[in-house]
């Protein structure tokens, strides 16, 4: 429930509320009731709040979709540098639309997280290029391009001194959209063992406007962190959170390999499909998470196994009735090329092959030039 009086938190601003953890102003209710029995309502600070000032330690918290772009508007306003933080993994799921439109004349710094997820196979500077080549599609124009990995602490002292080098004494915001590792790298500049110790004051910590954190820095100026958008173009839309683990990689990637011939089908679990429909015989490497279940048909009989196996061994989903049905598209490569499967990873496929992708409709697969050739 909403707390009564629609009491806000000190820290951040956002009306406190026990319902949902990963919402702005999220406060358990244990703690709410300890505190209006108290009568200290007045020194209520959201979990999200409490735990940045006691432990240096930043949780996510996503808003809506509205709520993002009114955020994103006020951008415009500001003189600051914007630190636009993607997954490597899945840029296609941490694309904010139109975002060249909302950051105006301010710098902007993009970042590559989560690179200990990708195989040793990959250069970083192919990586690193394909992520420039993808801001430039979408009309973006970054002074410099970081590949970080928050969780493993690689390169987060290179990035600070990037940011410091490009803020010129103005304020930092951080944006994203969820599950980039955006609150990891907040959590990881935190601990950062660099200047960047004495820059922060977290000592300090005044209100701010809603549902935005700032962390003061020496300067006067502060480094902000602003809630993740929900992106519903992706896997993770459909399926129950205790299954976003089947999707979620936590370790480096290691390539399934698949010798394949035309007329023959993969299934990635239940929740992706791809025929192989003319072409050489080849390798088909597929990257996803490591534990997912993959298999391998004969296309004639992919239809039936589909039907039989969808929830059983075609496993997540769990509950077929409550998962979209496959909508196909037909691919064909004139290169060596990737085939992105909306937030589930990629199928790296040889060049002049014709393919048939299903995934839930609603979702599309994209195609970009193998990583690795």
């Amino acid at each position: 429930m909403t707390s009564e009086n629609e009491l806000s938190c000190i820290g951040c601003g956002a009306i406190l509320q026990t319902e949902t953890a990963n919402k702005p102003g999220f406060l358990p209710a244990g703690t709410l009731k300890k505190y209006q029995e108290q009568a200290e309502v007045e020194q209520l600070y959201c979990q999200r709040c409490f735990r940045l000032r006691h432990y240096n330690e930043i949780a996510p918290v996503e808003i809506a979709d509205q709520e993002f772009k009114n955020l994103l508007r006020s951008l415009r306003k500001q003189r600051a540098l914007i630190v636009y933080v993607v997954d490597v993994f899945n840029f296609s799921g941490s694309l904010i639309p139109n975002l060249d439109s909302y950051i105006g004349s301010n710098r902007l710094l993009l970042v590559g997280n989560k690179t200990d997820l990708l195989p040793h196979s990959f250069k970083v500077n192919r990586v690193k290029n394909w992520l420039q080549q993808q801001a430039k599609r979408v009309g973006l124009k970054p002074l410099a391009t970081k590949l970080v990995s928050a969780k493993k602490l690689v390169q987060v002292d290179q990035l600070l001194e990037t940011i410091e080098q490009l803020r010129q004494h103005q304020d930092v915001y951080i944006i994203g959209t969820t599950n980039v590792g955006k609150s990891t790298l907040l959590n990881a500049i935190l601990q950062a063992r660099t200047t960047w110790q004495e820059l922060i004051t977290t000592s300090s910590f005044p209100g701010t406007t809603l549902d935005q954190i700032k962390i003061p820095l020496a300067d006067g100026h502060n480094l902000i962190d602003t809630p993740g958008i929900v992106k519903r173009d992706q896997m993770a839309h459909f399926l129950l959170p205790k299954q976003l683990k089947y999707i979620a990689p936590q370790t480096e990637i290691h390539p399934r390999i698949f010798q394949l011939q035309a007329e023959q089908t993969l299934f990635i679990a239940g929740l992706a499909r791809l025929d192989f429909i003319e072409g050489s015989a080849g390798s088909f490497l597929v990257y996803v998470e490591n534990h997912l279940y993959i298999h391998r048909t004969k296309l004639e009989n992919a239809d039936d196994f589909y039907q039989r196996q969808l929830g059983e061994l075609l496993n997540p989903p769990q509950d077929q009735q409550e998962f979209p049905p496959f909508d196909p598209q037909l691919i064909k490569t004139t290169e060596p090329s990737d085939i992105l499967l909306a937030g589930l990873g990629w199928i790296s496929v040889p060049q002049g092959v014709q393919v048939r992708v299903y995934l839930p409709v609603g979702l599309t697969a994209e195609v970009r030039p193998a990583l690795v050739n």
